[in-house]
């Protein structure tokens, strides 16, 4: 059976998205990883305020690297992760025996050795081919499971768990099922990076807020056929290779933990850097105020410093020419229509010193950006601008338009909830992971989940 309308309509909404250049992370990892090499991967783009606007005491404690277990239990909740999407066929591998099965449990396959097959659909149907080998077409999803230990390839990359191979309009999407505490592993390292043992406490909290996410997520997608993708739109998730030994430990050490605020697990949203407070939600998104997504200073005690302050994106700059704004606006704020800018200016602040919006002035009146808007409007190269802590300096020409525009600014990322920079500098300061998340988090309270 075809995937449902619902589902279609998001995939059209990924594929409307592809034509800018993804925005790297908001996370410190962003520097030291590559995007997923599978074939057509979900881009990000201007739909992170989709995950954006949804965002909604058993002490933690830490293992020792040397003490911490090989394995991390395989059972548990199994969360489905959006891969990407694969035009008509895909390859498919393992390091060891796996099967492959339709989605009414009758096995298409069995594979003992490493070897390459592929996946093709044909409409609505799935099969598998390998050489001369040709199993049945069946409607409906093929799902490959590896055997005795064995991890499944997709894409250039290991993923533990199955993979779903689902026929949709737009090609096969391949879905990864995996237990959560197995995907945390990944996605500890991949958001918040390859820390080392003396930063383990930013790593424990990354794994309760990331894992807090991920609990909210599960079964939220009602029809469509997974719970969250691979990419920085939830987390990022790279499989296998993400992986590393602090990110192991500290999903260990929290196991089944997660963040709660009035009996009910959040959503714990969190970013790179804060740039010395961060913001509450209608600071940034077009939501209401949560009481546990409050501003927090980042200020270090007694000094003039913030914890966060040794992000590398802490202070920064960036120029547009007089041709890039003009381009800019008239693409993200006039329909695409042409318009001249002849000025521009940051329309108000929050408490916490961040712009509520950008007023540029055209040809065509007044044009407004506001709030989280401002950083899809100037991107530069595709790439989102950094905050909405901005101050703005307009060069206007000798012919009365802007001709060049020169954007001053602190922190990236959202700066709602967790700044993980600011988690970074506490944890090197000796702050554990119940310190750091009663900071970002105030009257949060931790629990266990099964």
């Amino acid at each position: 059976m075809r995937v449902r309308r619902g589902v279609l309509l998001l995939l059209a909404v990924l594929a409307a998205c592809s034509g800018g250049v993804p925005r790297p992370s908001e996370s410190p990892a962003a520097a030291t990883r590559g995007a997923t090499p599978a074939p057509e991967p979900i881009p990000r783009d201007s739909i992170d305020a989709l995950i954006e606007r949804s965002a909604e005491r058993n002490p933690v404690t830490s293992v020792p690297l040397d003490e911490a277990p090989l394995n991390i239990p395989e059972g548990g909740r199994r969360i489905r992760v959006a891969l990407g999407v694969a035009k008509g066929e895909t390859s498919l591998s393992s390091t060891g025996p796996w099967r492959l099965t339709e989605s009414g449990g009758s096995t298409l396959a069995r594979v003992a050795t490493d070897v390459t097959w592929r996946i093709e659909q044909r409409g609505d149907r799935v099969r598998a081919l390998q050489g001369s080998l040709i199993t049945a077409s069946r409607a409906g999803a093929a799902i490959a499971t590896p055997d005795n230990g064995a991890v499944l390839r997709w894409g250039g990359r290991r993923y533990r768990g199955a993979l779903v191979f689902v026929p949709t309009d737009s090609g096969l999407l391949v879905v990864n099922q995996v237990p959560l505490e197995q995907y945390l592993r990944s996605v500890v390292a991949g958001e918040i990076g390859k820390r080392t043992e003396a930063e383990h406490a930013a790593a424990e909290a990354q794994a309760v807020a990331a894992r807090s996410y991920a609990w909210v997520k599960l079964g939220s997608g009602g029809s469509r056929p997974f719970d969250v993708v691979a990419t920085v739109l939830d987390q990022v998730y790279g499989g296998v290779e993400a992986e590393s030994p602090v990110a192991d430990a500290a999903v260990l050490a929290t196991a089944g933990t997660v963040l709660t605020y009035g009996g009910r697990v959040i959503s714990a949203p969190y970013h790179a850097a804060c740039g010395g407070t961060t913001a509450e939600p209608p600071d940034v998104w077009k939501s209401g105020t949560e009481p546990f997504l409050k501003r927090v200073s980042d200020r270090v005690p007694g000094t003039q410093r913030s914890w966060c302050d040794i992000a590398p994106r802490y202070r920064w700059t960036t120029t547009f020419s007089g041709d890039e704004v003009e381009r800019l606006v008239s693409k993200y704020l006039a329909n695409g229509a042409s318009v001249r800018v002849r000025g521009a200016s940051v329309d108000g602040q929050t408490p916490g010193g961040r712009a509520t919006g950008i007023a540029f002035e055209t040809s065509r009146g007044r044009l407004d950006a506001r709030g989280n808007e401002l950083r899809f409007v100037l991107r530069k190269g595709g790439e989102l601008l950094n905050s909405t802590w901005v101050e703005l300096e307009a060069h206007v020409g000798g012919d009365g338009t802007v001709d060049g525009l020169t954007v001053r600014g602190r922190g990236y990322g959202h700066g709602i909830g967790m700044c993980q920079w600011g988690a970074i500098g506490r944890a090197r300061a000796g702050q554990d992971a119940h310190a750091i998340l009663a900071a970002y988090y105030p009257g949060t309270q931790l629990r266990r989940v099964e």
